[in-house]
């Protein structure tokens, strides 16, 4: 088994049904639901939406106050009318506009939005980062 995997992101937000309804308006869909944790099943890998204070406590760390910003989660898709679709309905799902997508310096295209917890996502289309038909990244040979 590989170490190098993520299985499982879990982001903590402030209010569950509110986080819910938005990645429900981004166009996810619910693959379980629990008292207290939501879980969307990603390609390979599952998203979580759990209480930011019971996310604490969950760690160790009752009390704590867990922030948000320091990291992005991305989408990367083919073309920039899927780019700009996913945006919009980020936006309309009550997403923060960060950065509108935009031809970026390193010659592909990217926008970045904030969800109602303050988590960064980025969504991008690279020239040179093929996808396969799933919508997949495996990252092309450098040699």
């Amino acid at each position: 088994m590989t170490p190098q995997r993520v299985t499982l992101i879990t982001l903590g937000v402030d209010d569950l049904a509110r986080s819910r309804a938005f990645y429900e308006a981004w166009g996810w869909q619910i693959a379980s639901a629990q008292d207290g944790v939501v879980f969307f099943q990603m390609l390979g890998a599952v998203l979580a939406l759990f209480g930011r204070a019971d996310l604490a406590a969950d760690q160790g760390r009752p009390g704590t106050v867990l922030g948000t910003g320091a990291m992005t989660l991305a989408q990367n898709f083919a073309t920039t009318a899927e780019v700009d679709a996913a945006f919009a309905r980020a936006l309309a799902g009550g997403a923060r506009e960060l950065k509108a997508p935009q031809e970026v310096f390193w010659g592909g295209y990217s926008g970045y939005f904030a969800d109602p917890d303050g988590h960064v996502w980025e969504l991008a289309m690279n020239p040179f980062w093929p996808l396969a038909d799933d919508g997949s990244l495996t990252l092309p040979d450098a040699g």
